[in-house]
């Protein structure tokens, strides 16, 4: 507060002197100089750096490189969700369709019961916005034991074509395709896409890894292990590789000796059949017998098509604002695909992901922001590291957000500095009350940190709102260090209102 009173009373003078310089270019020049001395620092002075500032009504205030496009990691998630919160509204919700071909005739049904995905990310989650998938199972038994269901002559089919085929952006790293941050959606989805291990180490080093799959049970999955017992302090370098097209996956690395054991989560390429298993064996303990078993439309090809059905009911997904929330404060990166291809799908009719950037520009558009500068968008959740932003457009975009009838709530799906998620260790030094008025997103990877948010005025001003981009790439500093820094700059323009 000091700063803005003495660039306010510098103002004066320069006024009373006749001076055209007005308060803003004042307190421009003063933020311009506080954030440039930031960034000199050894930390990242040898980095790629883009930084840019704003307030509500378009004045600049920092403006480092803001043009320079870098990787934005997780940052990506800003676009999308909000772009998702623009187009969705806060209200809007997935749904799961259970229906069924052939007849019921004394309570038996002469056909397949059909799990109809509408893409919805939580649905068998054991994230805490997630509905407990006994309760999901428990909902779709009663609906067939409304229909008067008691035994089934066919099959469970899962039916994620409204997701079809199950992709991955082609940039993403191998490494990263087959870990759970790296799974790919479906229109049908069954725990995020996931299928965990209990891992330990062997006793010495050399020795085979004690690994073994715990949830989701995939009978049908064929598990090869090429996993040694690693030196100490080498951690956890485990990888799983594995494929769409045949029910076979394969963990390679190492595990450290000196490891704790520990919860090993990998991608499910088959989260389709796994929720109609799932759900069969639910079904079985509940008495509603299924003497055809389980199928999907992509291990199944004959199941291609089917006749006439008849939908019986359905369940719904959290809110659209929960689900942002969420992918906003841990980063979840199944939940920021699902948002980006969902965009494709009721936008243009297919869900691939060439047709979902055309959706999200569409909304950029309605938004006003201008995508012939400063953007090349290659995924929803920012794990690509052809992602290519300037801070200068995340502005922009921010800015844009404010125009959309669901800025508050979009705003209300970020997290503060020293909240929970990835945010936790974040400016703990700092006034509750400063870091609680920053809504920001942070994005990390290995050379990349990078935060981007609003900073809102004590007086609730929109056009006083701070809108910031910091990017920071390729730096070889320790993460803490980076991450300090940053903290400074936010806490600097933080001052400013």
């Amino acid at each position: 507060m000091r700063r803005i009173a003495f660039t306010i009373f510098l103002s004066l003078i320069f006024l009373a002197a006749g001076s055209e310089t007005s308060i803003a270019q004042q307190i421009y020049a003063s933020a311009q100089k506080d954030v440039s001395r930031l960034t000199s620092n050894k930390t990242i002075s040898q980095a790629a750096v883009s930084i840019c500032a704003m307030r509500g009504n378009g004045d600049k205030i920092v403006d480092i490189n803001a043009e320079t496009m870098l990787v934005p990691a997780s940052n990506m998630k800003l676009i999308t969700t909000g772009a998702a919160m623009h187009k969705f509204g806060p209200d809007y919700r997935y749904e799961t369709s259970i229906s069924h071909d052939g007849e019921i005739v004394d309570g038996v049904l002469k056909g397949n019961v059909y799990i109809i995905g509408g893409a919805d990310p939580t649905l068998g989650s054991i994230d805490s916005i997630a509905t407990p998938v006994e309760q999901t199972f428990a909902q779709w038994t009663a609906i067939l034991k409304k229909a008067g269901i008691s035994h089934i002559e066919g099959r469970i089919i899962g039916d994620g074509r409204y997701f079809d085929p199950m992709i991955e952006e082609p940039t993403w790293l191998v490494e990263d395709v087959g870990t759970y941050y790296g799974a790919g959606t479906t229109g049908l989805m069954f725990y995020e896409n996931m299928q965990s291990f209990r891992v330990s180490a062997g006793q010495a080093v050399g020795d085979s890894v004690n690994i073994c799959p715990s949830y989701p049970d995939t009978p049908w999955m064929t598990f090869r292990y090429s996993c040694t017992t690693g030196k100490e302090s080498t951690g956890d370098q485990l990888f799983m590789f594995t494929s769409e097209l045949a029910p076979i996956a394969e963990i390679r690395g190492t595990f450290g000796v000196d490891r704790k054991a520990k919860r090993l989560d990998c991608s499910n390429k088959f989260p389709e059949y796994t929720c109609a298993y799932h759900f069969h064996e639910y079904l079985n303990g509940q008495g509603i017998t299924c003497s055809g078993g389980v199928g999907d439309f992509r291990l199944d090809p004959e199941w291609q098509t089917y006749g006439e059905i008849k939908n019986l009911g359905k369940t719904l997904s959290p809110q659209m604002k929960r689900i942002i929330f969420e992918t906003n404060y841990i980063s979840n990166n199944v939940y920021a695909e699902t948002l980006l291809r969902t965009l494709g799908r009721e936008t243009t009719g297919s869900a691939c992901y060439d047709s979902s950037y055309v959706a999200i520009g569409k909304v950029l558009s309605e938004l006003n922001v201008d995508t012939s500068r400063g953007c090349r968008i290659k995924d929803g959740s920012g794990l690509s590291r052809q992602n290519y932003i300037s801070s200068d457009f995340l502005c922009r975009f921010l800015r844009g957000m404010m125009d959309s009838p669901h800025f508050e709530a979009f705003v209300e799906t970020l997290p503060s500095p020293g909240s929970k998620g990835t945010l936790a260790y974040n400016m703990k030094k700092y006034p509750e009350d400063l870091r609680m008025r920053i809504k920001v997103k942070s994005g990390s990877m290995n050379g990349v940190r990078c935060y981007s948010g609003y900073i809102i005025p004590t007086d609730g001003c929109r056009e006083d709102v701070i809108i910031f981009s910091l990017m920071v790439n390729n730096c070889t500093s320790p993460s803490w260090e980076i991450r300090n820094l940053l903290d400074s700059i936010m806490g600097t323009l933080a001052e400013l209102n």
